[in-house]
């Protein structure tokens, strides 16, 4: 039998940088959801209108999808409105664990991001709806944070990865109505504040 020598092989998900990237913003993320105190749900967080556990319902609905879109082929109307409404029941934290967990189980079979996913703007990659979907739980992380008061930071790579999946298309994010209209930061502003204020929010 041949040695292995434990080099990720072309299948192997932990060879694919961009999953690696994924597993670290869920991880992100799943960390401020651990630090929410028990009188902190109802606390609104930067998104207009969100506390902080309609906050973590749109996350948990979001990992949801993934499965459906990623694993098993589906489209947003095939879907529908399974994924509508209270995803969290009576234990949120519990609820999104098992979210993020199938949510990263479907990016990490082989060959899923390599895979056509159905938007609902159209056929695109999977690699593609990867990218934002690491966006999403980045900048929401930094929006838990606030909320909560837990440690507003964010790592490095993630902000200069989510900046550069999002520049592409920031611009048409605001007609949108679902995101406020971008900020110009201070001329000395570091990478995430220059990240955030894309994004509409005031640091």
């Amino acid at each position: 039998m041949a040695e292995t020598t434990g080099t990720p092989g072309p299948s192997d998900p932990a060879a694919h940088p961009l999953l690696a990237r994924h597993a670290a913003a869920l991880d992100l993320f799943t960390d401020r959801v651990h630090a929410v105190g028990a009188d902190q749900w109802d606390a609104p967080t930067p998104c207009a209108d969100w506390s902080v556990r309609d906050l973590l319902n749109h996350l948990t609905a979001e990992q949801l999808w993934v499965p459906s879109l990623v694993r098993d082929g589906a489209t947003i109307d095939s879907v529908g409105d399974a994924f509508d409404g209270d995803m969290l029941g009576p234990d949120p934290v519990a609820s999104w664990d098992t979210a993020a967990a199938a949510s990263r189980e479907a990016f990490r079979e082989p060959g899923a991001v390599d895979r056509t996913v159905h938007l609902s703007f159209g056929d695109t990659g999977a690699d593609f709806y990867c990218g934002q979907m690491i966006s999403d739980l980045v900048v929401h992380a930094w929006d838990l944070s606030r909320a909560i008061g837990a440690d507003e930071k964010l790592p490095d790579d993630l902000v200069a990865f989510s900046a550069r999946e999002i520049k592409p298309y920031a611009a048409d994010l605001a007609k949108t109505g679902l995101f406020a209209p971008a900020v110009e930061p201070s001329q000395d502003a570091d990478a995430q504040t220059k990240l955030l204020s894309l994004l509409g929010r005031r640091v």
